[in-house]
Formats: C-alpha cells, sequence, structure tokens
C-alpha cells in the first residue's frame, strides 16, 4: 500500500531529525556519529521513502564529492547536480566533502549561496556534507571519490581519499600542480590497488570522435582542435581567471585538448619534433588578479605540434572566444573541408533548457553536459561492477599530458615576447 504524500514527508523530516540528533551525541567523533547515522537510516528506509540518506544500493558506487565549489561556478558543483538527479544511474552521491565553504569561506564570497543550496540538497536528498574526508565512515558499497577542488589541493584529497576506503578516484583536470606529484599519486594509488580515472571528457565528446573519423578518410590533412570560454575581455575577468586558475592555461583550460593529443595523436615530450606558436593569434599578459598579485599567461594561444612519427596537429584556445568548443579538418592544400560544434544542432536544445534552469551558471557546464554524465557514468559503473570504462582517460594519460603542458608552456612563451 502506498503511503500519503504527507506521510512520507513526515517520516522523511523525522529521519533527518533523527539523523541530527544522534550527530550531536557523539561529538568527539564524526565518524561514529556518521556510523550511527548510517545503522538508523538503514533502519528507517522501509518508511522514510522520500529520505535518501547514504542510498547506495548494490549496482551502485557510492560517491564522495571532494571540492564541490560555488553554485553556478564550481565544476563539482555541476557534477554534483548531475548526480543528484539520477542523471548517472551508477552513482549515488552520498558524501561531499567541502573545506572552504563549510569552514574558513562559509562567510566570505559565495559562502551564503552555498549554505542555502547544501540546506535544499540536505532537505531534498539527505545527502551528507561535511569538511573532511577523515569524517566518513566505512563504505558499505564500492566507494569512489570525485575530487574536483583547487589542483594544489589535489594531492592531499588524493592521499586522503585512499585511506578512507575509496577504491576508485574520478580526478578532474589535470590531477596535480607538476608531473612529479601527479606521478607520485600514480604509485601510491598503484601500491593500493586503487584505480584512478580521468575527467578529460572531451575524450569521449561526439565532435572529437566525428572530427577523427572525417579525418581518417582524408589523406595528407591536418585537425585543429579549437576551444572557447567566454570570459569578459578585460582585465578585471581575465586577472581574476589567472589567479583562480593559477596553474596556467595549458594546465587547465587547454589540458583537454593536450589529452587528446596524447591520447590520439601520438604527442609525448620525447616524441615532439616541432612546436610553433601562431603569433598573429596567440596573446599572452601580465595582469593583477583579486589578490593584487601579477599573474602571467596566455588569454589565447594557438600552435602547432609535429611528432618525430610524421603526424601534425595544432590546438587553439581562447579564454574570451565564446562558449563553443569545435574542431576542423583542413585538406593538404590548406582548405577547410570539415568542421564540427560542440554543441551541434542536436543538442542546442539541450543547452537552452538548462541555461533556464541554472540562470547565471557557467556557460561550459551546459555545451558539455553530456559528456560529463557519459564520463562519471562509466567511472561509476566501473567503480560498482568493474564494467571496463571505455574511453575514460587512464592518470598513465594524464601524467604524459601535464608533461607536455610544462614542456610547451616556457616554449610558447618564449616564442610570444
Amino acid at each position: 500500500m502506498t503511503q500519503p504524500q504527507h506521510t512520507r514527508f513526515f517520516h522523511s523530516s523525522l529521519t533527518l531529525f533523527a539523523v541530527s540528533a544522534i550527530i550531536t551525541m557523539f561529538p568527539s567523533s564524526t565518524t561514529a556519529a556518521f556510523t550511527a547515522a548510517r545503522r538508523f537510516a538503514a533502519a528507517s528506509r522501509g518508511i522514510a521513502t522520500k529520505t535518501q540518506l547514504l542510498q547506495a544500493k548494490p549496482g551502485q558506487a557510492e560517491i564522495v564529492l571532494v571540492g564541490c565549489g560555488a553554485p553556478n561556478r564550481g565544476m563539482g558543483w555541476y557534477h554534483a547536480i548531475q548526480m543528484l538527479e539520477g542523471r548517472c544511474p551508477s552513482a549515488s552521491l552520498d558524501f561531499v566533502v567541502e573545506p572552504w565553504f563549510l569552514g574558513a569561506g562559509k562567510d566570505g564570497p559565495g559562502g551564503e549561496e552555498f549554505g542555502t543550496w547544501e540546506k535544499d540538497t540536505i532537505s531534498k536528498y539527505g545527502t551528507v556534507f561535511t569538511t573532511s574526508l577523515s569524517d566518513l565512515p566505512p563504505p558499505e558499497n564500492p566507494r569512489c571519490a570525485l575530487i574536483s577542488g583547487r589542483t594544489a589541493d589535489n594531492p592531499k584529497f588524493f592521499s586522503e581519499a585512499i585511506a578512507n576506503g575509496c577504491t576508485t578516484i574520478f580526478l578532474e583536470k589535470p590531477g596535480a600542480p607538476t608531473v612529479a606529484e601527479l606521478d607520485a599519486m600514480r604509485q601510491e594509488a598503484e601500491e593500493k590497488g586503487v584505480t584512478v580515472l580521468m575527467g578529460y571528457n572531451k575524450n569521449v565528446c561526439k565532435y572529437v570522435s566525428k572530427t577523427r573519423d572525417f579525418a581518417a578518410t582524408l589523406p595528407g590533412s591536418h585537425v585543429t582542435f579549437v576551444s572557447n570560454n567566454a570570459y569578459e575581455n578585460n582585465a578585471e575577468s581575465l586577472g581574476e581567471c589567472f589567479e583562480r586558475n593559477a596553474e596556467g592555461m595549458l594546465k587547465n583550460m587547454a589540458i583537454h585538448e593536450l589529452a587528446l593529443l596524447v591520447s590520439f595523436y601520438d604527442v609525448s615530450v620525447d616524441n615532439i619534433e616541432s612546436v610553433e606558436a601562431d603569433k598573429e593569434f596567440s596573446s599572452m599578459q601580465t595582469l593583477p588578479g583579486p589578490s593584487g598579485k601579477e599573474w602571467t599567461d596566455f588569454d589565447k594561444i594557438k600552435f602547432t605540434i609535429k611528432t618525430k612519427t610524421g603526424k601534425a596537429v595544432s590546438v587553439q584556445a581562447d579564454r574570451c572566444g565564446g562558449t563553443d568548443s569545435y574542431a576542423t579538418v583542413t585538406s593538404a592544400e590548406g582548405e577547410e573541408v570539415f568542421r564540427y560544434y560542440m554543441p551541434d544542432e542536436e543538442d542546442k536544445a539541450n543547452v537552452e533548457a538548462l541555461s533556464a534552469k541554472y540562470p547565471g551558471a557557467m556557460p561550459y557546464f551546459f555545451t558539455q553536459d553530456p559528456d560529463y554524465v557519459t564520463v562519471k557514468e562509466r567511472v561509476a559503473k566501473n567503480c560498482a561492477d568493474g564494467t571496463p570504462a571505455e574511453g575514460v582517460a587512464t592518470v598513465d594519460i594524464a601524467v604524459e599530458t601535464l608533461r607536455v603542458a610544462e614542456y610547451l608552456t616556457p616554449l610558447l612563451q618564449e616564442q610570444l615576447k
């Protein structure tokens, strides 16, 4: 017999109230509190049909989102939205670990918005929010950490995730500030038997596969991958961008394109024969960020890499170029013969619907929306039942991609002086 909606809501509210009471009973041990809360929630599930606290079911991965960021701006926040809406069937978002907005940043910019979203999410889904991975109870299902914090924080989060029961880690790009740090993380995961997969969503994008397929039919053709963001073309906007993404464009915005080159075009530091910047297109600036500190980075860059094995491919990235990414194929004679956009016509309706649903959110969330879902679902299913995560970049690809970024940055900077 189906319970009336008001009855279900009463039990849902009662469960959340009881869980909160349980947590206050364990002031010296958050883990003990969560464990007790988990047992209560499990015993209550038969009546609390609207409460989904610690909801991972058999066949699902228990997801811990680490580094959510601000609503409408943080990539972690958008990952959360997609999972909470049930768009990744193998992923159950049971925990959000957010040290900044639940800690020192609580009363700063974005803190109030995060607090409102946190309360709404707890009320609707029962997701548990905390400031540290060490607070988590032992996993009851295969546990995956989706690490989407600041790049500088990722190595610490990575080790803490492994120490707290994560058997799979979904690591957002670029993974770590340096090659040495990312390589150490790879070795740690290997020693502990932990699978590490990367958030290089463009590896599974429609526009990439269609471009590669077309180019394969045209001997002597040349591919250019184009990435755009929609920052305002002024010193304030770009200065904020440079400071927030202090690792630099090639380790941030254009890292997706470098991952494509490593994955599909034999690009590696050892195999690069030459790199040439398009000086007419490219631009490098030194600008103050919100802190007052100055940052030097590319606001737009275009370059061509030739490999020792005879391949050539180009990348173009523009912080102020708009919302679309695309790829082109030119013939051996230099004529553009193919162009495919992300989003394509088929996906534009989805972009419009999401833009209306989440006004003010970063536009690139919506243009890449289906690919974020694809990558998360494949990673979660791999964690839950071992299904191979087809097309998802491995940590080995990530290490070489970061090596390429570190190799190219000073070369391109020198060419633009």
